[in-house]
């Protein structure tokens, strides 16, 4: 049991892995940072591999298994991490994990992707998952609303709420694989290159759970390695802490946009972003709400939930106006944009995430 409380430990509380890291030299943080960067790269090429291997034997789309599989694992920590402070009492956390990924994931990685390279669009299946995107994160600001008005005290997201958005995260991974086999016609990964189905599918499944494990582990590792560096080097609290948690909850997402986009297959960094978004408000901050009823800080009705449903609102308003099956340069420059303002105002008028 003992050993279990401190993996359990190490994974949950970000300050007892800082303090641990504490104890060494920055030359060896450095060489640990170094490390980990290069065991993210190869854990990202070896899950898209697996994807794009799994996607040929299989027959399934490739944005299906992101907004699925992928998203799944790439959520994981998050949801993890915000069960935990549920439990420790820090709602603000829990709920900023979940609204703060969706507004990173969207604005920083798609818009980001977006303006440096052209993203392929499935119509077919952006038109049924992007709706699920928007409409999960708009059925959780109009309850967090109606507890605040009909509600006495502080509003409280209660565990009636947590268990609604688990039930509705299985149908929805219900619905997406229906979709997939429906829309498998129309799939765009026909006549594509690199799914060769030269390998096992156990093997697949290996590289792409092996894949997620070590992208998690080293994201797990690196950002508070890099918080601890920037401390010794004068960089103040608050904007490490802003930083290195907007950074590290995305990390995952982060590096398997950047892998499939280098591999030439974007189409699995667009089912991941819209998959993450979904289980971000269902798998995320379900989970804790179920385990704790949540507290919704006032901040969150003020800043963070407008910020979150313009984002979604926008991206939602691209794939409607994309006619030809892809994404603009342009439309990327305006999300990335948004999640710039927002990080200016969130550091300009101190809104953190917490209450």
């Amino acid at each position: 049991m003992g050993m279990l409380h401190q993996i359990l430990q190490w994974i949950g509380d970000e300050t007892y892995l800082l303090h641990l890291l504490q104890e060494f030299p920055t030359i060896a943080l450095l060489g640990i940072i170094a490390v980990c960067i290069l065991l993210l790269a190869k854990g990202a090429d070896w899950m898209i591999d697996g994807v794009v291997e799994l996607a040929c034997r299989t027959g399934l789309p490739r944005i299906v298994i992101g907004a699925t599989i992928i998203s799944l694992g790439t959520t994981m920590p998050e949801a993890f991490v915000s069960v935990m402070a549920a439990w420790m009492g820090n709602p603000g956390l829990a709920l900023g994990n979940g609204v703060g990924s969706i507004i990173a994931d969207t604005g920083l990685i798609f818009g980001l992707t977006c303006m440096l390279t052209v993203i392929p669009m499935n119509r077919f299946i952006l038109n049924r998952t992007g709706w699920v995107q928007v409409g999960s994160a708009t059925l959780l600001v109009g309850i967090a609303l109606a507890v605040l008005i009909w509600m006495e005290g502080e509003p409280v997201l209660s565990r009636w709420v947590g268990v609604l958005f688990l039930l509705l995260l299985g149908g929805y991974l219900y619905m997406t694989y229906t979709w997939a086999k429906q829309g498998a016609e129309k799939d765009m990964d026909k006549g594509r290159t690199g799914t060769t189905g030269s390998i096992g599918l156990g093997l697949c499944w290996l590289m792409i759970i092996g894949g997620l494990l070590i992208i998690v582990t080293s994201a797990r590792v690196l950002v508070p390695a890099a918080s601890e560096i920037a401390q010794r080097i004068g960089v103040p609290d608050d904007v490490v802490a802003a930083t290195m948690v907007a950074f590290g909850t995305s990390l995952p997402e982060l590096m398997t946009a950047i892998a499939s986009v280098r591999k030439g297959h974007p189409e699995i960094m667009v089912g991941n972003i819209v998959g993450a978004d979904v289980l971000n408000c269902f798998f995320v901050i379900g989970a804790a709400a179920a385990a704790k009823p949540l507290m919704v800080p006032p901040n969150f009705y003020l800043f963070h939930f407008p910020a979150m449903l313009l984002i979604l609102y926008l991206f939602r308003f691209f794939i409607f106006i994309n006619k030809d099956g892809h994404f603009r340069r342009w439309q990327g420059g305006w999300l990335f944009g948004v999640y710039v303002l927002y990080l200016f105002l969130q550091y300009g008028f101190n809104l953190s995430g917490k209450p």
